[in-house]
């Protein structure tokens, strides 16, 4: 239902194919929210059937037609409830934060070595959203402030992370 209100979002934004959506979720929300090509294309054919979007055959300039989904009344109905609604409770999967629960057993190294793993990834991610943080103007709308206020909340954690990450590496040496 999430994935569904999310490309309800997207879709109230600008009408788009299924492969638009999937380049603007690998470049906006991926950091906070994933879908693969499948699940993005099963998501559009329930909502069309649901009401919620309708397509439409747009001709292509020197090309092949695309197939433009774009959210209806009801669709824009559907995501005011679901915006307007009581929070979702996050059911929280971290694969890595499972490892460092069981980790007792490991040797002091291996240990190490899984923290340094999370920390060279979350390094590469923030250092990753600074660039998006850095090349992004700033916003002269509504939108464009809730929009960049996303990327703050993952530029926030991912520092805050990297905080938690060295106080733990301090710790346990």
């Amino acid at each position: 239902m999430i994935l569904q209100r999310i490309i309800l979002g997207f879709l109230a934004i600008a009408p788009l194919t299924g492969y638009d959506l999937k380049r603007h979720f690998d470049s906006t929300v991926n950091y906070f929210w994933s879908a693969d090509k499948a699940q993005i294309y099963r998501t559009l054919a329930a909502l069309v059937s649901e009401g919620l979007a309708e397509v439409r055959t747009v001709p292509g300039v020197g090309g092949p037609s695309r197939q433009e989904h774009h959210i209806t009344a009801a669709g824009r109905a559907a995501l005011h409830e679901w915006l307007t609604s009581d929070l979702d409770r996050p059911l929280e999967r971290n694969a890595f934060l499972a490892r460092v629960f069981f980790a007792d057993d490991l040797l002091p190294e291996e240990i190490a070595e899984l923290l340094e793993q999370q920390r060279s990834a979350a390094q590469a991610t923030l250092a990753t959203l600074e660039l998006v943080r850095d090349s992004t103007a700033e916003p002269h709308d509504r939108a464009g402030r809730l929009r960049l206020a996303t990327l703050d909340n993952g530029l926030r954690h991912t520092r805050t992370e990297l905080e938690w990450l060295d106080s733990l590496i301090e710790e346990l040496r």
